[in-house]
């Protein structure tokens, strides 16, 4: 994961979020991102893949100044640039 280091990635989670932003630093147990946004998908009627290439096409909506995310709970990890429109 060393190589995204310094781009915008999107991350998927176990749970119902999903977390965009830059990531700065790749620990053993944790994942640092800034700007962050951490967004709850309960809190929309779109989807996950409709929410994120929302996100790749107008921008992060920044939450977050900063943020750690668990290594355990993450699913997925991808740069935002190559998310794709369905």
């Amino acid at each position: 994961m060393e190589e995204l280091i310094g781009e915008n990635v999107v991350i998927d989670l176990r749970s119902t979020f999903v977390c965009l932003g830059k990531l700065t630093k790749v620990t053993s147990d944790f994942l640092v991102l800034k700007n962050a946004d951490l967004h709850d998908l309960r809190d929309t009627d779109t989807s996950r893949e409709n929410y994120v290439a929302a996100s790749a096409a107008t921008g992060i909506k920044r939450n977050r100044k900063k943020l750690l995310l668990m290594r355990a709970e993450i699913v997925a990890v991808a740069r935002l640039t190559d998310v794709v429109e369905g």
